[in-house]
């Protein structure tokens, strides 16, 4: 499977990881023995950065992955955030990135999951009123004792990449990025190659919709967070349709699924990005991973980013509290 560095971290994982928050939470009910499987599948393809965070199941996906760990800990690269503190049964968040919180959420995590260093560490959001420099101090420190491989930050601007990678190394960004949320082409890709970073693109298929396979959002799970998604409400998603049909027939005409086109896309967009896309089952699984067989010329990828402009997509990204600290 093609090989792609993490920043200068001299980490490198496969071009395509494992987004692994739909195994815990907000897309519906969800099964650990299935989820477990697939988490397997993708280790025996090849993958190896699986995806996390503490706050998703609220320690419950760190904890499913803990499982998957045994005996195969030397197969993968682990990814987890934190900074996103909630209380169980609720959406609403503050942002804490001091570092006393970022140690006990550190210590944390490495309980759950069950390893003694974390490969990749994220601020899972960032709160200026916090000193970036007490932040990424805290970050460092925990890198320095061994606790984690690697610093990375989700969802910031480039300003904020260029001002923290001026206190310590930050080997990745990760940031939604698809055929309709391209801002990070907007200067925080051109931040990060400017620094060494590389980009962990998450939501790479627009949350399973430009897959096609959600034409009625109201056959989704009651608790479905995409039922409150601002580009999934009935004023936005018909528009958006026409985004899904679009890449339906540019799939089509490549002999290929909506999934692979799109992911295909992502992944030639430069070697310094990896895509994550989640899903919990296997067939989903297989066909992600045959982007990694598809080639698209460059008349090709010119052609489908013409077709998919920057702010196509109806509808902002998250609702407003989802939206807290995004693009700090």
């Amino acid at each position: 499977m093609q090989q792609r560095k993490i920043g200068l971290s001299g980490l490198s994982t496969a071009a395509l990881g494992l987004g692994c928050m739909g195994m815990s939470e907000f897309y519906g009910t969800t099964d650990d023995a299935q989820s477990l499987a697939t988490l397997e599948a993708a280790c025996d393809a090849g993958m190896t950065l699986f995806d996390t965070a503490d706050t998703y199941g609220f320690g419950h996906n760190e904890q499913l992955l803990s499982r998957f760990l045994q005996g195969r800990r030397s197969r993968v690269l682990v990814a987890t955030k934190c900074g996103l503190a909630r209380e169980p049964g609720s959406y609403a968040r503050r942002v804490d990135n001091s570092a006393a919180y970022i140690r006990q959420a550190c210590e944390a995590s490495l309980k759950r999951l069950g390893v003694d260093t974390i490969d990749l560490y994220y601020l899972h959001r960032v709160n200026l009123d916090t000193p970036l420099e007490e932040s990424m101090g805290a970050l460092a420190q925990l890198r320095q004792e061994g606790k984690i491989g690697a610093i990375g930050l989700c969802e910031v601007g480039p300003g904020t990449l260029l001002r923290a990678a001026a206190i310590a190394p930050v080997a990745a960004v990760q940031s939604e990025y698809s055929l309709w949320t391209r801002e990070p082409e907007q200067g925080v890709l051109a931040a990060c190659r400017q620094v060494g970073t590389s980009f962990v693109a998450y939501s790479p298929l627009g949350r399973g919709f430009l897959t096609g396979a959600i034409e009625d959002v109201a056959k989704l799970d009651a608790n479905d967070f995409r039922r409150f998604n601002p580009r999934f409400a009935d004023e936005n998603v018909s528009r958006n349709l026409a985004i899904v049909a679009l890449v339906r027939q540019l799939a089509q005409q490549k002999g290929c699924s909506p999934a692979q086109l799109a992911l295909a896309w992502l992944l030639a967009q430069g070697d310094d990005i990896i895509a994550i896309p989640g899903t919990r089952r296997i067939a989903y699984l297989r066909d992600n991973l045959g982007a990694l067989e598809l080639r698209l010329s460059t008349d090709e990828l010119a052609v489908i980013a013409q077709a998919f402009p920057p702010g196509l997509a109806a509808g902002a990204r998250y609702t407003d509290e989802g939206m807290k600290g995004v693009d700090a």
